[in-house]
């Protein structure tokens, strides 16, 4: 999937690509050219994924190529067992979880995942969880908890499932239950937006000791899409829904929403996994052992102070 402001970036590619080719026929030296070519395309990435607009940073976080969930899971972990159902309904695949290990520590791991087809989307129901996903959520856990494991949850979700089955199923109520449980375990929580982070959907695993946002994610009550067709009644608008919004890692990190960005290959994560799963790894074990020597009462009562200090003005 090509984006509109990648244009010139893949077209200046192209022509370089080209004249390498033209030159292995010929025979003609053009390495000076193409040298010149190749310090302009580095110049031109730096350029233009250093000075993204919020719009386009929610574009290049719902690339089609992006990471998801599970693959940075099976990259970061040396082994691991996902675990399934809710023990009450039923299997919500657009919720994945399981236990794995990190460098001989055993992590819970929790997150929404996406499909790449049109089979895989409708079998996640395009990440969107519902409320046996989040019930699913909290069983694992409340069972990392009783084998005082450390949770890490990885978000990507344009929301949790609207529909008039996940409603009359308790669909508020399951969101709720896990901000307020999320709140009070007994064990460190970290919290990664590694896409998108939308509304009820993501606050739903999103309550930890540390929240950490990818470079190009985005984190919002609302997608600038349907922020556009509330206030005009259209979707035309949604660029400058999402410059109103101020949903970018580095707004939430300004507003003290987020505790840190953790950074992203130039062109953005699925340009690189491992790279990626990398920067992903590192921050998680530098926080957990962080969190891990913190008195339980004091994790516990950080933890909440956190998230009630969150919109608090004093005049």
């Amino acid at each position: 999937m090509l984006l509109d402001f990648e244009k010139p970036i893949v077209e200046l590619d192209e022509k370089i690509a080209e004249m390498k080719s033209l030159a292995l026929q010929s025979g003609v030296d053009v390495s000076d050219a193409i040298k010149k070519l190749e310090e302009k395309l580095k110049s031109l990435k730096k350029e233009t994924y250093n000075n993204l607009t919020r719009w386009q940073r929610v574009q290049l976080s719902r690339h089609q190529d992006r990471p998801y969930t599970l693959d940075y899971i099976y990259e970061i972990t040396d082994d691991f067992i996902e675990l399934h159902g809710d023990r009450n309904v039923a299997d919500d695949k657009a919720m994945v979880g399981g236990f794995g290990s990190v460098a001989g520590q055993t992590i819970m791991f929790v997150g929404q995942q996406k499909g790449r087809n049109t089979k895989q989307r409708q079998e996640r129901n395009f990440g969107m969880a519902n409320p046996e996903g989040y019930r699913k959520a909290l069983r694992l856990f409340k069972l990392a908890e009783k084998f005082n494991k450390p949770i890490v949850t990885l978000i990507d979700t344009p929301g949790a499932y609207p529909g008039l089955e996940a409603e009359s199923r308790g669909q508020a109520e399951a969101i709720a239950r896990n901000m307020k449980e999320m709140a009070m375990l007994k064990v460190p929580v970290i919290c990664i937006i590694i896409g998108e982070g939308a509304s009820g959907g993501a606050i739903g695993i999103g309550v930890g000791d540390k929240v950490f946002m990818l470079e190009n994610t985005w984190y919002s009550v609302i997608s600038p899409e349907s922020c556009s067709s509330i206030l005009w009644r259209s979707w035309d608008y949604k660029e400058q829904a999402a410059e109103a919004l101020k949903l970018t890692a580095t707004d939430m990190t300004g507003f003290g929403l987020v505790d840190g960005i953790i950074k992203e290959p130039l062109g953005g994560s699925h340009t690189n996994l491992k790279w990626q799963a990398t920067k992903i790894k590192e921050t998680i074990l530098k926080n957990i052992g962080e969190l891990q020597a913190l008195p339980l009462e004091v994790l516990i009562e950080n933890r909440i102070e956190k998230f009630c200090k969150m919109g608090v003005v004093q005049e």
